[in-house]
C-alpha cells in the first residue's frame, strides 16, 4: 500500500489535505513523506510509527530516549550517517540496538554487526528525530562538556587571576550543558562563597555544578554582554535575550538578572525551538475527554481556554487542537510570546514589545484579516479578555491561555478583568487545567505496597478509596535510576487534566456570579473528573509516582 492510501486507512490525513499534499509536491519535487511533515499534516514521529507497524519492527521514540556514548564509540559518525543507521546501547546478550528510518535498511544491520562483532537488534525513529539526535549524540562525545566545565572550575579554583576567555568558555559551557540535558532553565545562583548552577528537566531542578565565587562577576557580565543588558547595573532587575545556533537548531535564550544580598541572580529561559507536533490522543488525557476536547475543537465559536502554570504544556495542547481544525478550510491566525511551533497555512505573528505589538492590538487587527479561528498566546489583561469575547461572540473560535490553579478558577480570575459576566458566560465553551508529570522509566520502575502516609497524602482512606469511589490503590511503582532515564527514574512527560465543558447550569452560574463552589459542583455533575483523580488514575496505570502526583497536584 502506498504511504499516502496507509495514512488515510490509519486515520492520520484526509483525502482533501493529500491532495493538497500531491500538489504542493508536483512544485516542490520532495518526497510525499517529506511534504506531508512540511505542511504539517504528519509529524515525521507519526510516519515512523505507521511504517513500522506496516513492517513488524518495533518503535523507539528518541525524545524519550538516551543514547548510550558505549555504542556510538564503537561506530564513526560518517559511517552512521551514510549507512542511516544510529547506534543505540548494547546489552549484556551481546547485542547492539539501532536506530533505523527505513525497515529494510539491511546494509545498516550487516554494517553495525561487522563493526562491533555483535548481533543486531533493529528499531524503529523518525526521520526527523534521527538526524538531530544524530548530530547531538557525537557532538558531546568529541565536546565532553561535562569534563572541560570541571576543568575550568579547577582553573578558576587555583588560579589568582582568571583570564577572559575561561570565563567566556565556561559561560558558553555551562549554556551548553543546558543543551545538552534538554533544560528549559539555568539557574546561576550567587551564595556567599560559591556559585551553584542549577538545570530544570521536565520540570524539576537537577544540580550541576559548584563554581568559585571569585567567577561570578565574570559570568555575569559574559551572560550580560551577549543579552546586551547593562553590566554596570547591579542594582535593578534586567531582562534580555540572545540568539544561540546550534548543529541545525536556534536556540532563544531569554534572560532574566535580579540583585540579591549575595549579587547578582542569573536565570536563562531555553527556548529550544521547534518540537515535533502531536495530536491530541497522544497528549494523554483519557478517552473521554480526548472526545471531548476533539468535539469542542470543531465549534464554529466560542472561546476555549487551557490554564496551568508556566512550562505545563498548554501551547503544546493548543498546537495539538489547531490540528484538529480543518485548516485548508478556515482560516486561522495566531499571535504568540515566541511562536513555538510553525504550521502551514496558519498565519502566524510574534508580540513585538517594543513596537508596541501585544497581544491586545494583535486580537484587534486580526478581526479585519476575515478569521475563522484566533489563537492568542495568553489572555494577561482587561484589554485582551475583552477583545477574545468580543471575537468569539461575532461568530469565531478564540483558543487562548490563562494562568489559573484549575479549570473552575479561570471564571473569577476572567471576572478580575472587569469583563461582562453575561457575555463571558455566552461566549466560554471549556477551561482545560493540566499538569506534565513524569512518566517513570519502564526499565528501571519497581513495584511496592502504598503506605497509609502516602494514602493520606492522596486524600485516600485506609480502603484506598477516593472520595467514595473505587479508586483502589493498594501497589504502585516507584522511581529507581539507570543507565536509560540518566539516573532519575523517569523518561518524558505525560498531561494531567481536567476539562469543565460549560453548559447551561454553568453558564446561568457565571452569569449570577456564583461562588467556586457552586461552580465546582455542577462541573463535577456535568462530568469534570479532577486533576487529583486523573493523577491517581495516571498512578493506577503504572505511568507515573505517588511522589510525582502529590509534587504537581494539591
Amino acid at each position: 500500500m502506498k504511504l499516502g492510501e496507509l495514512l488515510k486507512v490509519k486515520g492520520l490525513i484526509t483525502e482533501d489535505r493529500l491532495q493538497v499534499a500531491l500538489a504542493y509536491q508536483k512544485i516542490t519535487d520532495t518526497l510525499l513523506g517529506d511534504t506531508l511533515i512540511k505542511l504539517g499534516f504528519v509529524s515525521s514521529r507519526e510516519i515512523a510509527e505507521t511504517l513500522a507497524v506496516q513492517a513488524g519492527v518495533p518503535f523507539i521514540d528518541l525524545s524519550e530516549y538516551t543514547v548510550s556514548e558505549e555504542a556510538i564509540r564503537l561506530i564513526p559518525k560518517d559511517i552512521a550517517e551514510k549507512s542511516d543507521f544510529i547506534p543505540l546501547r548494547l546489552t549484556d546478550d551481546n547485542y547492539i540496538e539501532i536506530g533505523v528510518t527505513n525497515p529494510s535498511n539491511i546494509h545498516a544491520l550487516d554494517t553495525a554487526s561487522k563493526l562491533t562483532g555483535r548481533k543486531t537488534r533493529v528499531f524503529m525513529i523518525d526521520s526527523v528525530g534521527f538526524h538531530e539526535t544524530l548530530e547531538r549524540a557525537y557532538f558531546f562525545l568529541d565536546n565532553p562538556i561535562q569534563l572541560l566545565i570541571s576543568a575550568a572550575i579547577n582553573e578558576i579554583k587555583t588560579s589568582h587571576e582568571l583570564p577572559a576567555t575561561t570565563i567566556a568558555d565556561l559561560t558558553q559551557n555551562l549554556i551548553m550543558e543546558g543543551v545538552r540535558r534538554k533544560a528549559t532553565d539555568i539557574h546561576i545562583n550567587p551564595s556567599s562563597d560559591t556559585i551553584s548552577i542549577f538545570y530544570r528537566v521536565d520540570g524539576v531542578l537537577q544540580y550541576g555544578f559548584c563554581i568559585n565565587k571569585s567567577a561570578h562577576n565574570g559570568i555575569v557580565s559574559r551572560i550580560k554582554v551577549m543579552s546586551m543588558l547593562d553590566i554596570s547595573e547591579k542594582r535593578l532587575p534586567q531582562d534580555g535575550s540572545f540568539s544561540l545556533p546550534f548543529l541545525n537548531t536556534k536556540y532563544e535564550m531569554r534572560v532574566s538578572s535580579i540583585p540579591t544580598i549575595y549579587g547578582e541572580n542569573i536565570v536563562i529561559r531555553v527556548l529550544a525551538g521547534t518540537g515535533q507536533l502531536v495530536r491530541l490522543e497522544r497528549l494523554g488525557f483519557d478517552s473521554d475527554n480526548t472526545d471531548r476536547l476533539q468535539t469542542l475543537f470543531q465549534k464554529p465559536y466560542g472561546i476555549i481556554l487551557v490554564s496551568g502554570p508556566t512550562g505545563s504544556g498548554k501551547t503544546t495542547t493548543l498546537y495539538a487542537a489547531l490540528r484538529e481544525i480543518n485548516m485548508i478550510e478556515r482560516n486561522v491566525l495566531t499571535v504568540e510570546d515566541p511562536v513555538e511551533y510553525k504550521l502551514s497555512f496558519v498565519k502566524q505573528t510574534s508580540v513585538n514589545r517594543k513596537a508596541g505589538y501585544d497581544f491586545a492590538l494583535a486580537g484587534r487587527s486580526f478581526m479585519r484579516q476575515d478569521p475563522d479561528v484566533m489563537l492568542l498566546g495568553e489572555i494577561r489583561d482587561e484589554e485582551t479578555a475583552k477583545i477574545a469575547i468580543r471575537a468569539s461572540i461575532s461568530g469565531h473560535l478564540v483558543l487562548s491561555t490563562i494562568h489559573s490553579n484549575d479549570a473552575v478558577t479561570s471564571v473569577p480570575r476572567l471576572m478580575d478583568f472587569d469583563v461582562d459576566k453575561f457575555l463571558l458566560s455566552s461566549s466560554l465553551l471549556a477551561v482545560i487545567a493540566q499538569r506534565l508529570v513524569r512518566k517513570l522509566c519502564n526499565c528501571c520502575k519497581e513495584e511496592y505496597t502504598v503506605s497509609e502516609k502516602e494514602l493520606i497524602q492522596l486524600s485516600l482512606d485506609g480502603n484506598g478509596k477516593f472520595r467514595g469511589d473505587a479508586l483502589i490503590l493498594e501497589t504502585a511503582y516507584r522511581a529507581k535510576g539507570c543507565k536509560i532515564c540518566n539516573n532519575t527514574g523517569y523518561v518524558g512527560r505525560t498531561v494531567v487534566g481536567e476539562i469543565m465543558v460549560v453548559n447551561d447550569a454553568i453558564k446561568e452560574l457565571i452569569s449570577e456570579g456564583a461562588s467556586i463552589t457552586r461552580l465546582k459542583e455542577e462541573a463535577l455533575n456535568n462530568g469534570m473528573v479532577p486533576l487529583k483523580t486523573s493523577g491517581i488514575e495516571k498512578i493506577r496505570q503504572n505511568l507515573t509516582s505517588i511522589e510525582e502526583i502529590v509534587r504537581l497536584i494539591n
